[in-house]
């Protein structure tokens, strides 16, 4: 790296660290251990191309965002960033252009689902994509029954699950569609409790957690916590996030689940980063990221979460080409 672009990096780390200290300890309600919030942020080499609404997944230590919207328009940008080297570069792009995908990781590959084609939520999809990072090319698979954007996905024993979303209508559904792609098949399992989209998806000890999201608007925003256990195909309540939000980024870190960001209007965006502890079912307060944001993707990679993208106003105001790295001890 040049001297030019180090003192660039250095300058965006120290301002990383600057904003910090002006962020004051995380609020937390029910559930939540009080302490002061723990963890760094650095600023990273930033996306190719700013974005909302992108999606992004970690596969063999490189994080995938894919999708995602520019001025209003779903774009099918697919960004590789590796952290070795602090580096991106352009893979395949997806076969159509979408924002709000639904992404997941299984045997090597990455599979995107659903997403709309325009916003705001509009032109819900029933596709399905899988990418092959060994031929950089994508495939199209069966679809879902349920046409949706702004679905979670997360993988257990090799199959991905699909849950909830926004309809067509604008509506949100419960839907839970799992597909295997050893038979390249999908079937349906127990449908979310409550019907919501824009929460945080994730799967952990072989369980997953359906975390906060909205039933409309970001305004009817919710806390809720469901947990599904594949093995009796069925639901049950945790812990519900202690700051109520969508809009948001979820990801297993740490023997944690964080979920960041979201939105509210009529003009706040959550720099919120709260984990929570299967093990406990407690919920901390964790470092908040350098500026609120919703509509961003992010994975764990090593000792590191990286979150991209996203939008620092509301809706799609004030898109950003950030990539943020946080890391705790």
């Amino acid at each position: 790296m040049g001297k030019r672009k180090l003192s660039v990096a250095l300058q965006r780390n120290i301002i990383i660290g600057t904003v910090l200290l002006a962020f004051p300890a995380t609020n937390l309600t029910s559930g939540a251990r009080a302490q002061s919030p723990k963890g760094t942020w650095t600023m990273e080499a930033p996306l190719p191309s700013a974005r909302g609404e992108v999606a992004a997944v970690a596969l063999d230590g490189k994080l995938h965002a894919i999708g995602g919207s520019v001025n209003g328009k779903a774009v099918p940008f697919h960004d590789q960033y590796d952290p070795a080297t602090n580096t991106w570069r352009r893979r395949a792009p997806l076969p159509e252009a979408r924002d709000h995908l639904a992404l997941a990781v299984a045997g090597g590959k990455i599979f995107a689902f659903g997403g709309f084609t325009a916003s705001v939520h509009k032109g819900a999809g029933t596709d399905a994509f899988e990418y092959d990072p060994v031929t950089d090319r994508w495939r199209t698979l069966p679809p879902m029954r349920v046409a949706r954007g702004s679905a979670g996905a997360a993988t257990v024993d090799g199959r991905i699950h699909v849950i909830g979303g926004r309809g067509p209508d604008a509506v949100v559904v419960g839907a839970h569609e799992v597909f295997d792609p050893k038979t390249n098949t999908w079937s349906e399992a127990s449908p979310l409790p409550t019907a919501r989209d824009h929460m945080a998806v994730v799967a952990f000890d072989g369980k997953i957690h359906v975390i906060g999201g909205r039933f409309k608007g970001p305004v009817q925003r919710t806390g809720l916590h469901d947990v599904y256990d594949p093995k009796t195909n069925a639901w049950s309540s945790a812990a519900p996030l202690p700051t109520p939000r969508s809009g948001v980024a979820g990801v297993s870190y740490h023997g944690l689940i964080l979920v960041l960001g979201g939105e509210l209007p009529p003009d706040h965006t959550f720099p919120e980063n709260e984990g929570y502890d299967p093990k406990t079912g407690a919920w901390t307060g964790l470092a908040p990221m350098p500026h609120g944001r919703h509509g961003f993707g992010g994975a764990a990679i090593g000792d590191n979460g990286y979150f991209a993208g996203g939008n620092l106003g509301l809706g799609g105001g004030e898109t950003t080409d950030q990539l943020i790295m946080f890391h705790l001890p």
